[in-house]
């Protein structure tokens, strides 16, 4: 549970669908995830590379990326899908805990990291979470994810507690 979050909204943002050039010119379309998109998920985490897998997530095998994506994406979850073309290339997703809260995880495939896709799904859906009246979100990231780091904080995100080899780090909607 996370007990601090900044007293101001870090303010608005637009929700999906939004569509735009990435650095690297590939048009980008961010969307609502939907039931529809579960099958072209799970190819992405699927291919999705080890190295960029982060505190055990996503799984590796197809069996239990289906079970993990199945919990994460049911009852009041809120998701945003990155396409380029037909495939999807990048999820974020905010997973209501118990507190009135929800937790962040996004995931961007390798091929398409660094090209400001994940700072564009952060902002969607965060304009969907704001038009679905969430206000608080938070997330734990490894400290020497840097790249990471940089997008939660450019993003609005506030570090509540680096004292562990994790930094938690809270958003106001």
């Amino acid at each position: 549970m996370i007990g601090s979050y900044p007293d101001e909204p870090a303010g608005d943002f637009d929700a999906p669908p939004v569509e735009f050039d990435d650095d690297a010119g590939r048009t980008i379309e961010l969307r609502a995830s939907e039931e529809s998109d579960f099958e072209a998920l799970v190819e992405m985490y699927v291919d999705f590379d080890p190295a960029d897998r982060a505190q055990g997530i996503p799984p590796v095998r197809e069996d239990r990326i289906r079970d993990w994506l199945e919990t994460i994406t049911t009852g009041d979850a809120l998701g945003v899908v990155a396409w380029h073309g037909d495939a999807a290339v990048g999820h974020a997703i905010l997973v209501p805990d118990d507190e009135g809260a929800y937790e962040l995880a996004i995931f961007v495939t390798q091929d398409y990291q660094g090209a400001r896709i994940g700072t564009k799904m952060l902002e969607a859906l965060f304009g969907l979470a704001q038009d679905r009246g969430v206000e608080r979100v938070w997330l734990t990231v490894e400290r020497w994810n840097d790249p990471a780091i940089r997008l939660y904080h450019n993003v609005g995100f506030e570090d509540v507690d680096s004292e562990s080899f994790e930094v938690e780090m809270t958003i106001r909607l």
